[in-house]
Order: C-alpha cells, then structure tokens, then sequence
C-alpha cells in the first residue's frame, strides 16, 4: 500500500480515484499529477511502485497545495474573516450557513439537530 503526503492510498482501486483520498486533489489534479508521473490513469493502485510513488510526493509536493498545508490555510482563512467580524466571519461564528442559503427551513447540516421548543402545543389550550 502506497502513502502519500501521510494518507494511505486504498487498495485495488483505479489510480486517478485511489489519489483522490488525499485532501486538495480533486479530478483535474488527479489526472495532471498521473500524466506528469508518466502513470496510466486506469492502473491499479496495488500495482503502483515505490519509485512511481515517490515521483507523485514528489509533484505534489512542488506544484500543489495539499493536505496539511491546505487544511492550515483554509482554517487561517476562516480565523481571519472571524477575527475581521465581516458578515461571513460571524456566520462562521454562529454555525449558520454562509453563502447566502435560507436558514429558516433546512440548513441542517450547518445548524445541527433540530430542537423542540417546549410548551408550544399548548398555546391551543390556553384559548
């Protein structure tokens, strides 16, 4: 099993998917890393050498921005707009959505489970 950049390329699958478990490499970046290693896109990543290997660290490293490296300026990103206290900061900040989606129906996966508010049912009752 080949690693790459800390991350363990998986098994028995094609070589411009097996890459793409990296952080930062997409389709494009696979394809353009695997012809300028000289690997076949259609290779199994069982099949893929030490030396082939290292030629792929090799060209992520020089031409890319991947995994740790990425991962540090995508979060320094994010502190900077938060310690800006922009409109997109704060939105970080409170856990809502930040692209301008509507929040009052759906953004679940930014607000986190829904909370039943207690007691709302016997507004009927009070009548």
């Amino acid at each position: 099993m080949a690693r790459i950049l800390g991350v363990d390329i998986p098994r028995n699958k094609i070589m411009r998917i097996a890459i793409r478990s990296l952080y930062g490499v997409g389709p494009k970046i696979a394809d353009e890393v695997l012809g300028k290693a000289g690997i076949e896109l259609e290779r199994n990543s069982n099949d893929v050498s030490e030396e082939e290997a290292q030629k792929i660290r090799q060209i992520l490293e020089n031409d890319y921005t991947v995994e740790g490296d990425l991962r540090r300026e995508v979060g320094l990103n994010i502190k900077r707009l938060k310690d800006l206290s922009c409109y997109r900061g704060i939105r970080h900040r409170r856990g809502l959505p930040v692209r301008g989606q509507r929040t009052s129906t759906n953004a679940r996966t930014r607000k986190g489970k829904a909370v039943a508010i207690a007691g709302k049912k016997s507004v009927k009752s009070l009548k």
